[in-house]
């Protein structure tokens, strides 16, 4: 019993140490910008800067957010991963509900479909013409029609809406309820935990996508935060006039490319960072709000 205690102690005491390790990996990277983005640039160029800002400063803020376009790449962002969410959402959550009853109408022949889209594509050029026949280049909608829909999470609120007790949907229908009804009142309100899941996967897809900014838009006000954030990065220019909306700032040397730079990608990822706790309290509540007793 002593050796298997001291082994559970061992092994208690590694596994803390890996975690603890892993964490610090993970997180690491980003403390590091942060810290950067608010240490003085001129005194960053010393280096030395890792755990804490040596000279606190907000004055590369001021610069990121002194920039219009920056601002415009945000609204852009919001309103894209709020509007292709709720779509997304509505729209695969409804078709599974359908496909999850065993009564549909060439049900197969969807499944079908679905299965052969997962694994096969036309490939980027033939979707290209096709947004382009669409009259989707260049709009808004660019962002929000392709990704209205996907079967792989129509398998997975399928098999979420399959746990549902076939005896609450006949209930409902023997009060006179349609199937639209039956899905907006009973089926939703039961589903919290994976439309929680679904929304915070489609939520973060959007907020980090750039390649559908990169290849189907060339207006500036279609900018994405991460097409703007790849363009800071890849390209000293875009830094160069940012530093120069700010003369003040560059005379007395308080920024420099390095440090905006850190400033930018801490812009960019703070706000689906704090939606993660929000949406984690809105999973745990759905879980138990949503829970179906049998």
């Amino acid at each position: 019993m002593k050796n298997i205690k001291l082994g559970e102690r061992i092994f208690n005491v590694a596994n803390v140490f890996i975690m603890l390790l892993v964490i610090f990996v993970c997180l690491f990277p980003y403390w590091f910008s942060v810290v950067g983005s608010f240490n003085d640039g001129y005194d960053y160029m010393r280096s030395g800067v890792i755990f804490w800002p040596r000279n606190f400063s907000l004055d590369n803020y001021k610069v990121v957010f002194a920039d219009t376009q920056l601002i415009q790449a945000f609204k852009i962002t919001v309103m894209r991963t709020i509007f292709g969410t709720v779509c997304h959402i509505f729209i695969t959550s409804m078709f599974s509900y359908a496909y999850s009853r065993k009564y549909l109408m060439f049900r197969k022949f969807y499944v079908w479909v679905g299965l052969i889209t997962m694994y096969f594509g036309g490939g980027m050029i033939p979707y290209y013409l096709l947004l382009k026949n669409l009259h989707l280049l260049n709009n808004f909608l660019v962002y929000i029609v392709p990704t209205v829909f996907s079967f792989w999470n129509v398998i997975i609120f399928q098999s979420f809406f399959r746990e549902i007790p076939e005896s609450m949907i006949e209930s409902a229908k023997i009060d006179g309820a349609n199937e639209f009804f039956i899905f907006i009142r009973l089926i939703l309100p039961v589903s919290l935990p994976v439309l929680a899941a679904i929304s915070l996967f489609t939520a973060v897809g959007h907020w980090n996508s750039f390649m559908d900014a990169q290849l189907y838009t060339t207006s500036a006000d279609l900018m994405t935060l991460q097409m703007y954030l790849s363009k800071m990065i890849l390209s000293a220019n875009v830094v160069a006039n940012l530093q120069g909306q700010a003369t003040e700032m560059v005379a007395r040397r308080a920024t420099n490319i390095r440090t905006i730079q850190m400033a930018v990608m801490v812009t960019t990822s703070l706000p689906i960072l704090f939606l993660y706790p929000f949406l984690q309290q809105y999973f745990v509540k759905g879980l138990t709000i949503g829970s179906i007793k049998g």
